[in-house]
Formats: C-alpha cells, structure tokens, sequence
C-alpha cells in the first residue's frame, strides 16, 4: 500500500533478527543447560530447539543474506541493522557457557555483516550476567569484529539494566561509542495476560521495554553516561505513556527531584527508539514525544510481526521531508555511528 511512496526513499531498518543456521554442541559442565540447538522442519524452516522443546521455528529468513537481501530490495530497505534473536542472549546460562554462546553469535553476525558490509550492519550478544565478561566480549565483538555494538535485555534474570550493577558495562559502552538496541525478554507479567502465547510479544513487551527505559533515568545510568548511545525497540514500549505521569511527579515531589538528576522527559529525548507501533497516529506522537532525531525505522524482520513495509510507512506519515529523512536513516547513522567512520 506503500509502493509509491516507498520507493523513493531507502531506509536503515534497525530492529532484525538473526538465527543461526545451526549451533556448536555444547561442550559445557552443566548436563542440564538449557543451549539450543537446530533440527530441520517442514522445506526452508528448521526448529529451533531448548530444553527439548521447540522454541520457535524459524525460516532461511532468519540466517540466509541472499534471502535478506531479496526482502530488503522488495521493501526498499538499504541496510538492516542484524542483531541475535533475543532468546539467543541466553542470560539464564552459566557465564562461562553464555560467553561461549555469545561468542558464536557475534562471529556469526560479523561473517554476514563483513560479507556484504554495504546492506548490513552487525550488533552482537554479551553474557550480562557476568559484567566483566560482558565488558570483555563487547571489546572483542568491536574492536576485533568490527561490529557496531550490541543488543541486550530489559532485564538480566529479572534485575532491570538500570540498576547500578550494570554501570560498568555501560561505561564501557559509552567510552568505545557502541551502539546498544534493547529488546524485551522474558518479560514481566505474563501471569496475568489471558489468551494465547503469542500475546507475550503483543502485549507484555511493550510493559517491559517501558520499565526498561524508565529504569535507565530513575536508576542514574543515563545522567552518568551522557555520551551514552542506546536505543529501545517496539517505539519504547509503555515509555512515552509512563513519560507524562513520571515528569509530572518530578515537577510535584521534591524526593524525586534530589534522586533523579534531570528531568525525565529531557533525559528521555537522549535516547534512541524503532518506530515500530504499527500505526501512524501511534509513531507521530512518539516523535512529539521524545523528538525527530531519536526515532528510527525499524521492522522486526523476519519474524510473523514484523512490519513489512517500514520505510512505506515512514514515507506515508505526515511529517514533512527533514523529519522523514531523519527517521529513514539520518537517526539511525547517528546511533551506529556510520558518520563517524565517514
């Protein structure tokens, strides 16, 4: 429904994901690890596979860049941004064994990414749950592969990425200019939705996107890191929501104010967000909320909710030309980094 409109501009789509074709065998010592694994499914899809059960089947899509880049040129995507499925972060693993998962899933993200370093750009994995080996593997997945960053959690076994024990790691995230995507997993509340499973990626992402961001100001994290380059998927889920009722008790009640340092809807216009809400009243309010230059398009490619068309529907939005040149790319060449390298 986009077609016209789409093809006149090509977009960075910043939220894709990438599964293996296959996994390594795990070498570790817990006979118990929940490591995945891959069988083959029904023609181009294989399973893959945790704990015995099957998790999610996934098609060449996921692992195959002919495949991709196909998809890219029908949607007028000029680059997507590859980034692991978020199960693949594998927090619940053992450090050691979530090192060597990680360490796979970077190497696997940086042989697409180097193959064809015109069309996609690689965002890698790091064990969170250790911080030193996240800090060490993120050194390892830039300055050794090249990539421009990586994706984590909202949470990490249930402790928010704002909480102080994460600081270091964004330290380090800060000083070598990566990019990091965050992306719900495992997320709250899911003892109380009602209906099928799916509704977890429906309905309690966007709450625990929401509560990840607002972690980030009400924790300290982002007035700490300033320089910080972090983006949040699914337009920042409940964020923009919780934004309006968390400046107003700021301005209203001076314990708030002595525990967060700036004002939360100015710390919130220091972040990045996809603009991946699937509606156009939905993405302008995003962009009034948190401004022009932090939204970014974004698809979920290639899984089922994946927007098919973002660029078309950035194109379609009633914005004006700068702002739409800002969200097809400008925005997201800021956040990775690109103009630096230019």
């Amino acid at each position: 429904m986009y077609a016209e409109s789409n093809a006149r501009c090509r977009c960075i789509d910043v939220h894709t994901h990438v599964v293996p074709h296959d996994f390594p065998r795990y070498l570790g010592a817990k006979l118990d690890a929940p490591w995945p694994s891959m069988i083959d499914a029904h023609a181009c899809h294989r399973h893959v596979m945790v704990s015995g059960k099957i998790y999610r089947t996934v098609s060449h899509h996921a692992w195959d860049p002919s495949r991709r880049i196909a998809d890219m040129d029908t949607a007028h995507v000029e680059r997507q941004v590859l980034s692991p499925m978020p199960e693949l972060l594998s927090y619940w693993l053992d450090a050691s064994d979530g090192a060597t998962m990680t360490r796979y899933l970077n190497e696997t993200v940086a042989s697409m990414a180097s193959n064809a370093p015109d069309r996609f750009v690689g965002l890698g994995a790091v064990p969170l749950q250790d911080v030193d080996r996240a800090i060490a593997e993120l050194g390892h997945a830039m300055h050794v592969l090249k990539l421009a960053g990586v994706e984590i959690g909202g949470n990490v076994n249930g402790v928010p990425i704002g909480d102080p024990r994460f600081r270091p790691f964004f330290e380090a995230a800060e000083e070598w200019g990566a990019a990091i995507f965050v992306h719900p997993l495992r997320p709250a509340g899911l003892d109380r939705l009602v209906g099928p499973a799916a509704l977890e990626q429906v309905l309690a992402f966007p709450g625990e996107t929401g509560l990840a961001a607002a972690s980030m100001i009400t924790g300290g994290t982002l007035a700490r890191h300033p320089r910080l380059r972090i983006a949040f998927s699914h337009g920042g889920g409940s964020l923009p929501i919780l934004l309006s009722r968390l400046q107003y008790a700021w301005d209203a009640f001076e314990p708030l104010r002595q525990a967060i340092e700036s004002a939360p809807r100015e710390m919130a216009r220091r972040m990045y967000y996809d603009h991946l809400l699937y509606d156009a009243a939905a993405i302008v309010s995003l962009i009034q909320t948190v401004g022009p230059t932090q939204v970014m398009a974004g698809s979920d490619y290639p899984f089922a909710i994946m927007d098919k068309e973002p660029g078309g529907r950035i194109a379609a939005l009633d914005i004006g030309d700068e702002w739409k040149s800002l969200l097809f790319s400008g925005n997201a060449r800021r956040w990775l980094g690109l103009d630096e390298e230019a």
